[in-house]
């Protein structure tokens, strides 16, 4: 999907679009729709058996969406009118009865303000009929208690439905876990999944296990985490609490983020509901989680206990001087303690209680805390963070000169732009080549107005994450004398 606000952008994105499409479904037809602006994306669930009994279980809300992708789902779809509610139920109801439509199916709706803005009337617009079950449909059976795909198959065997379908109890929210980085637009990640728990009690619909490999041909997601509550405030709390005692160890994943967004004020309160919620609150919902430094002294400390021989973690002339280790953006310096193990010296403030390779307790600021550890090659997970390992010594290898465009993430190069070669001028923000990978498309642009001095991408070549792409010397660096 693009949305094209410009109509000199009209031609260029009708392209793109055609090009993703037909790579993901293999037909590459558009169509073309008013964009609704921050609107609340609202479902319903249909099951119609060959006699014409038609069930409309309900509405689900899907607005926490990414890439016009949905992220989490509820149903019931909270704070709707009643006679809002009532409306949608009877629509789906009369579009599947007009076409003689059997087995189960997801009417979408996109709910807008009305004409004179926030409190009017709400504007309905349909969206289209999914002709099958959806990913979210786990919370419509939590709610009615059925099995969607065992009725499913039922129905196509001719058998009838009751006349009524069951009663609706309580609230259930499910959050899709995707392999993905949301603060770099939201990546797709690859690699191995080393370690994948989740707490029991909660539906976990999966196709993943600790070990498996995460590949670049198949949509990101790992999981759906399912749950459902007496209330939506229940429902929302328990998920916030599944997710963030669950074990994902390996390449990046939005389980942060989900935490974060299920208990954003915003999202808490149902009339804020609305696609728009990532455009607004991403920043902030994507910043370092606190306790960052802590993790990496605790991270550097396991390190320290598990290393072995005479000088442990590094060796040292002068064993008073500091060690330093650095994970992401933090640095941590320590040295070993009289009496045994280490003690920390930066970050101030941090006291040392045990240190063993899979475990180390802190005290900060009188409050002990404990930090589950492990290392994997180029990660550490302590906690509830995961750490980048930084090398004490760069690579020469992974020097790239200025203005050399990486790839984003693993992929295939789908297309170059018409003509451009090397020694072209190219200006800010000038698409220059697409990647394509787990259902998305990235554009690559030119960070900044220049010359193109080297392209490496030619369409069909497959490239892993930091693949040098092209590079551009800026008109900055032009003027500089050789």
């Amino acid at each position: 999907m693009r949305i094209v606000r410009e109509l000199e952008a009209l031609e260029r994105e009708l392209r793109e679009a055609s090009a993703e499409a037909a790579s993901a479904f293999g037909d590459g037809e558009v169509f073309v729709e008013p964009y609704v602006e921050n609107g609340r994306h609202v479902e319903v669930q249909l099951l119609c058996d060959a006699h014409g009994t038609v069930w409309a279980l309900g509405t689900r809300d899907c607005s926490l969406q990414r890439r016009h992708q949905k992220v989490i789902e509820e149903a019931p779809a909270p704070g709707l009118p009643a006679a809002l509610e009532a409306s949608l139920l009877d629509t789906a109801v009369r579009a599947a009865k007009s076409v003689g439509y059997v087995g189960a199916g997801t009417v979408e709706f996109l709910v807008a303000d009305g004409p004179e803005g926030p409190g009017s009337a709400p504007r309905v617009h349909f969206l289209e009929m999914n002709t099958r079950l959806q990913v979210e449909h786990p919370v419509t059976e939590e709610v009615y208690g059925v099995d969607l795909v065992a009725l499913q198959l039922a129905v196509a065997e001719g058998r009838a439905l009751p006349p009524e379908p069951p009663a609706r109890r309580g609230h259930a929210v499910e959050a899709r876990l995707y392999a993905e980085d949301p603060a770099r637009d939201w990546a797709p990640q690859t690699g191995v999944l080393h370690r994948f728990e989740t707490p029991a009690g909660v539906r976990v619909d999966t196709g993943y296990a600790s070990g498996d490999a995460i590949g670049v041909h198949y949509d990101p997601m790992l999981a759906k985490v399912i749950v459902h509550a007496g209330t939506r405030e229940e429902a929302l709390r328990k998920l916030a609490h599944t997710l963030e005692r669950a074990v994902v160890h390996g390449p990046a994943t939005n389980r942060d983020l989900l935490v974060a967004s299920l208990r954003h004020p915003e999202f808490a309160g149902p009339d804020a509901l609305d696609t728009g919620f990532y455009d607004r609150n991403l920043a902030a919902l994507t910043a370092p989680a606190p306790g960052g430094e802590f993790a990496a002294v605790a991270a550097a400390l396991a390190g320290a206990s598990a290393a072995t021989g005479r000088f442990g973690g590094g060796w040292r002339n002068v064993r008073s001087q500091d060690e330093t280790r650095t994970y992401g953006g933090h640095e941590v310096r320590y040295r070993p303690a009289r009496g045994g193990g280490h003690e920390v010296t930066s970050p101030q403030g941090v006291r040392v209680v045990a240190a063993a390779p899979d475990r180390v307790s802190l005290e900060v600021a009188g409050v002990v805390r404990h930090f589950d550890v492990t290392a994997y090659e180029d990660t550490v997970h302590a906690g509830a963070h995961r750490l980048t390992v930084r090398p004490r010594f760069t690579d020469p290898a992974d020097l790239q000169e200025p203005g050399s465009l990486l790839a984003p993430m693993p992929g295939t190069v789908v297309r170059v732009a018409d003509g451009l070669a090397v020694g072209d001028r190219v200006t800010a923000g000038q698409p220059l080549l697409w990647l394509e990978a787990m259902k998305m498309e990235h554009r690559v642009i030119a960070p900044a107005s220049g010359t193109l001095t080297a392209l490496h991408a030619a369409p069909g070549r497959q490239v892993e994450v930091g693949a040098l792409l092209a590079v551009v010397q800026t008109e900055a660096q032009e003027e500089v004398p050789a």
